[in-house]
Protein backbone atom coordinates (compact mmCIF):
# COMPACT_ATOMS: atom_id res chain seq x y z
CA UNK A 1 0.00 0.00 0.00
CA UNK A 2 3.02 2.02 0.42
CA UNK A 3 3.51 2.28 -2.98
CA UNK A 4 -0.01 3.43 -4.25
CA UNK A 5 -0.04 5.91 -1.48
CA UNK A 6 3.31 7.50 -3.07
CA UNK A 7 2.26 6.98 -6.55
CA UNK A 8 -0.72 8.99 -5.28
CA UNK A 9 1.21 11.93 -3.22
CA UNK A 10 3.74 11.92 -6.44
CA UNK A 11 0.52 12.46 -8.75
CA UNK A 12 1.05 9.18 -11.04
CA UNK A 13 -2.72 8.24 -9.89
CA UNK A 14 -5.89 9.59 -9.64
CA UNK A 15 -7.69 10.08 -5.99
CA UNK A 16 -10.13 7.50 -7.72
CA UNK A 17 -7.91 5.19 -8.89
CA UNK A 18 -5.77 5.32 -5.36
CA UNK A 19 -9.40 4.48 -3.88
CA UNK A 20 -10.34 2.23 -6.69
CA UNK A 21 -6.49 -0.14 -6.10
CA UNK A 22 -6.66 0.55 -2.27
CA UNK A 23 -10.23 -0.99 -1.88
CA UNK A 24 -9.20 -3.70 -4.22
CA UNK A 25 -6.51 -4.84 -2.25
CA UNK A 26 -7.87 -4.61 0.63
CA UNK A 27 -10.95 -6.53 -0.52
CA UNK A 28 -8.40 -9.66 -1.81
CA UNK A 29 -8.46 -12.46 -0.11
CA UNK A 30 -4.91 -14.08 -1.39
CA UNK A 31 -2.39 -12.57 -4.40
CA UNK A 32 -4.24 -14.05 -6.98
CA UNK A 33 -7.11 -12.29 -6.18
CA UNK A 34 -4.88 -9.02 -6.43
CA UNK A 35 -4.08 -10.05 -9.87
CA UNK A 36 -7.13 -10.44 -10.91
CA UNK A 37 -7.74 -6.40 -10.32
CA UNK A 38 -9.28 -4.65 -13.23
CA UNK A 39 -7.11 -3.79 -16.30
CA UNK A 40 -7.85 0.30 -16.44
CA UNK A 41 -6.24 0.06 -12.74
CA UNK A 42 -3.53 -2.40 -13.51
CA UNK A 43 -2.49 -0.36 -16.21
CA UNK A 44 -2.94 2.77 -14.13
CA UNK A 45 -0.50 0.56 -11.64
CA UNK A 46 2.25 -0.20 -14.74
CA UNK A 47 2.23 3.53 -15.61
CA UNK A 48 2.81 4.83 -12.65
CA UNK A 49 5.67 1.98 -11.76
CA UNK A 50 7.29 2.90 -15.19
CA UNK A 51 7.27 6.86 -13.96
CA UNK A 52 8.85 6.13 -10.86
CA UNK A 53 10.91 3.34 -12.49
CA UNK A 54 9.81 0.25 -9.86
CA UNK A 55 10.79 -2.49 -12.35
CA UNK A 56 14.83 -0.96 -12.46
CA UNK A 57 15.20 -0.82 -8.67
CA UNK A 58 13.73 -4.76 -8.72
CA UNK A 59 16.32 -5.53 -10.70
CA UNK A 60 18.83 -3.93 -9.18
CA UNK A 61 21.23 -6.63 -6.89
CA UNK A 62 20.74 -5.44 -3.25
CA UNK A 63 23.46 -3.52 -1.58
CA UNK A 64 26.02 -5.80 0.31
CA UNK A 65 24.98 -3.89 3.57
CA UNK A 66 21.53 -3.90 3.00
CA UNK A 67 19.89 -4.38 6.69
CA UNK A 68 22.95 -4.73 8.02
CA UNK A 69 24.39 -7.68 7.08
CA UNK A 70 28.08 -7.57 6.24
CA UNK A 71 30.21 -10.11 4.12
CA UNK A 72 33.04 -12.12 5.80
CA UNK A 73 31.63 -12.58 9.67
Amino acid sequence: MKTIDEMLHLDLLTQEQHLQISNWIDGAPSPEAILQMPAPLWQAVERASQAMGVDADLQRPPALDADGITLGQ
